[in-house]
């Protein structure tokens, strides 16, 4: 495999990261919303992504592309709790269907994914300008 090949399949992982990373974190900052401009509390969201052939010659090479973005179909959590100003006629108010210590994970895992992918850049420009100075 080439060296542009690698840092396009890095390049688009590095993307697929950050989406991911963007996502969670607004799930995070959402976890508490109990009133969205669409009615109702915020709904978690999910990224998901599918491998793309780098080419039609190298079906086996996969690139990384969002395929979509999706809300969680999970319930949402209902806590009973008389004043607060989103409570219904029983006192219970609907929470987002966020769960912190799973958003922290996936935080974690896609920062560790990232910074692998961004290893493999800069490993990949490391070889290209090796090769270069032996050209010299």
């Amino acid at each position: 495999m080439n060296l542009l090949k690698a840092g396009r399949i890095a390049g688009s992982a590095l993307q697929a990261q950050r989406v991911r990373m963007n996502i969670t974190a607004t799930n995070i900052a959402n976890a508490q919303v109990t009133r969205t401009l669409e009615g109702g509390p915020y709904r978690a969201k999910n990224v998901v992504f599918k491998a793309v052939p780098l080419s039609p010659k190298e079906p086996f090479l996969k690139t990384v592309k969002l395929e979509r973005i999706q809300d969680d179909p999970q319930p949402f959590r209902e806590v009973y709790d008389p004043g607060h100003p989103d409570a219904d006629e029983r006192g219970i108010v609907r929470y987002p269907n966020v769960d912190i210590i799973t958003e922290m994970v996936e935080l974690l895992s896609a920062g560790r994914a990232y910074e692998a992918n961004l290893n493999v850049l800069t490993t990949t420009k490391s070889m290209y300008l090796r090769t270069l100075e032996l050209l010299k």
